[in-house]
Order: C-alpha cells, then sequence, then structure tokens
C-alpha cells in the first residue's frame, strides 16, 4: 500500500466534517462527489443548494445529497456566527453588521465559524481563493494552536530511493508561508513539521534535521561589511536546533546540517559523528522559504519525486489550501489528508 493509500485508509478509518467553501467550482463538487462515494469524509458544502444540485446534475455526480449544504443567504446560524464573529475580532472594531457581512457573503469565514463552533473539523479552499484569503479568515478566527505563532507548509515528498528518509519518503517545510522566519520561528516549524509526518505521513519517529550550508560548523557566517555583524544565516539554524531541543525536549532534532549529512549515513559519519539525527533524518527543515520552495521543485522536477502540500500547519484546527490549478484528485487527497491532522489536532 502506498502512502496515498495509507492516509486514505486512516481517514476513512476516524472520519471528520470537512468544510468545502467553494461547493459550486467544478473541481471541487467532482471531488465532493468522489469523496462521498467512497465514504472517505463528512462533507459540509458551502453554496447555494439549487445551483449545487444543478450542477451536479449537470455533471452526472451521484452522490451530493449524501453531503451537508449550507446556504450562506439563508442560514438559521447567521446571527449567532455574526455576534460571536463580531466579538473575535471586537479589538478590531469589527462590528455586528460587519460580521453578518462577512458570513453571509465570504464562504472562507463563514466556513472557519462552522468549525468554530465545533460543528466541522477542518476546511479546504484555493481552487479559486488565493493562499492569503485562505489563511486570514483561518488566523482570524481559528487561530494558531497553543504555543505556536509561526504557520508554514509542509511537503511530502515521495520518491523511488527507498534508502532516503522513511522508506523514501521525506517531509520539507517551511515551503509556503513564511519567508524568512526568526530561529524561535523556525524551532516552531521543526515542531509543527514533525507533528505533520505522523499525523499525515505515519511516520513513527520523525526525524529532524535543522538544514543548512554548514554541518556542526564546517563554515562560519559571513559578515557585513558596513557593520562587520554576522548575516545570520548559519548562527540562526544552530540557534533554532536549540531552541526547538529546549522547548519540544521529546523532539528528535539535531543540526545544523547539510543535506548530504543528514541524508546518507557514510556523509554523516564524516560530518557529524555521534549524531542519532545525521544521516537518518526523514523531516527536513529549511532554514527560509527560499531555499524550502526552491528545493523541493528541484526535487520534483530533476528528481521525479511525488510532491504532495502545500500541507498547512500550526492552525488549531487544519485549514488547507490547493494551487488554483489543482485537479479533483487534488481535492480528494487533500479531504484525506485534512482529515488526518484533524484527528491529531483532536488527541492535543
Amino acid at each position: 500500500m502506498d502512502l496515498l493509500q495509507q492516509i486514505v485508509a486512516r481517514a476513512k478509518a476516524d472520519k471528520q466534517r470537512i468544510v468545502l467553501p467553494e461547493a459550486e467550482e467544478e473541481r471541487t463538487l467532482k471531488a465532493a462527489d468522489k469523496v462521498l462515494g467512497d465514504d472517505l469524509a463528512n462533507l459540509i458544502l458551502i453554496g447555494n443548494p439549487d445551483n449545487i444540485h444543478k450542477l451536479a446534475e449537470q455533471w452526472g455526480l451521484k452522490n451530493i445529497d449524501k453531503a451537508t449544504i449550507v446556504d450562506p443567504l439563508n442560514n438559521p446560524k447567521t446571527e449567532e456566527y455574526a455576534e460571536l464573529l463580531a466579538e473575535l475580532r471586537k479589538k478590531k472594531g469589527m462590528t455586528v453588521d460587519q460580521a453578518r457581512e462577512l458570513v453571509t457573503k465570504n464562504n472562507l469565514y463563514l466556513g472557519c465559524m462552522i468549525i468554530k463552533t465545533g460543528d466541522a473539523d477542518g476546511q479546504i479552499s484555493g481552487a479559486l481563493s488565493t493562499t492569503g484569503d485562505t489563511l486570514r479568515p483561518a488566523l482570524q478566527i481559528i487561530k494558531c494552536a497553543p504555543g505556536i505563532t509561526c504557520v508554514s507548509g509542509a511537503m511530502l515528498l515521495i520518491t523511488n530511493q527507498k534508502q532516503f528518509g522513511e522508506d523514501g519518503v521525506v517531509v520539507l517545510g517551511d515551503v509556503a508561508v513564511t519567508p524568512n522566519p526568526t530561529a524561535d520561528q523556525l524551532a516552531q516549524i521543526a515542531y509543527t513539521t514533525a507533528q505533520t509526518a505522523h499525523s499525515v505521513a505515519g511516520f513513527a519517529e520523525p526525524r529532524v534535521a535543522m538544514m543548512s550550508f554548514s554541518t556542526k560548523g564546517s563554515a562560519k557566517d559571513a559578515k557585513d561589511k558596513a557593520t562587520g555583524k554576522s548575516v545570520y544565516i548559519i548562527d540562526k539554524v544552530v540557534d533554532a536546533t536549540k531552541l526547538a531541543k529546549e522547548k519540544y525536549p521529546d523532539l528528535k532534532v539535531d543540526g545544523e546540517l547539510q543535506a548530504d549529512a543528514a541524508l546518507v549515513p557514510a556523509v554523516a559519519e564524516k560530518k557529524a559523528p555521534g549524531s542519532d539525527i545525521a544521516g537518518h533524518a526523514n523531516v527536513l527543515i529549511a532554514p527560509n522559504l527560499e531555499v524550502g520552495n526552491i528545493g523541493y521543485k528541484l526535487v520534483q522536477r530533476l528528481g521525479g519525486a511525488v510532491a504532495i502540500g502545500p500541507i498547512l500547519q500550526g492552525i488549531a484546527r487544519p485549514v488547507n489550501d490547493l494551487s488554483r490549478g489543482c485537479s479533483v484528485d487534488d481535492i480528494y487527497y487533500m479531504v484525506a489528508i485534512t482529515e488526518c491532522q484533524a484527528q491529531d489536532a483532536k488527541k492535543a
């Protein structure tokens, strides 16, 4: 059974309530039909019920009646949601009228309110919306997980190089959200990416490598010519590793490590002798978004890896973002991934 099949199996074993706020979009509705037909999740579709049923009939979809459909313009919970949203955002000056406008005209806000009040476990959008549009209501309403201030995105990289990572699977973060994390944020990214590796990829023991172009002091930070101060590249990774070990004592993490030292035992023996992570890492943390995003795309395009994600992490309940070029299958598997995250969030 490959990783995607494993994720689907775990999702089916404990179905979650997942909101699809872009339910009148073609790929989303077709994916919803497949999810419902396979009994993968309990879906909440946001949209005009007449339009959804008309589109389902037009596209030959047979399972949409198994979903709960929420009409934002005719929702008995509108006032409850509006009052709660206004309360959540009162420090920002939001009125009940403004909140009502959001929960009736912005499906992404409505979906997050459904989660906030305990009627759903996660949300997926992005087929029509930007990452910013997806994240904004999630951070305003659901907020970050306890102890976390930094949202990030992880990528599952599935390769045919079984000797690396976890039988050829590596989880890489951050690839999507935080451009230049501080040492503390990088430590949080290490922790939340390890959580994703456990809850989604099924790793029994995430082993985290904090990556750099240096291994254990083999290179030193460059100095700014004007000030003479460190440009804080390697030092940030070193500091982040220390913070991660202090803040998350159960996390198996080491750094700074070059990519080959993180993945290849023979190289690790030479560059990082005595490390219990070097040569055996299955979770890789990039020092910044530039490295993470470029790195996964190179592995995907030149190395032939299957890249799944980005999977957003650090939010109290899972809210995931799709590419606007996503396929029906992309949405289907993201439903399963979001369910696995929701299952894990409930255990916290």
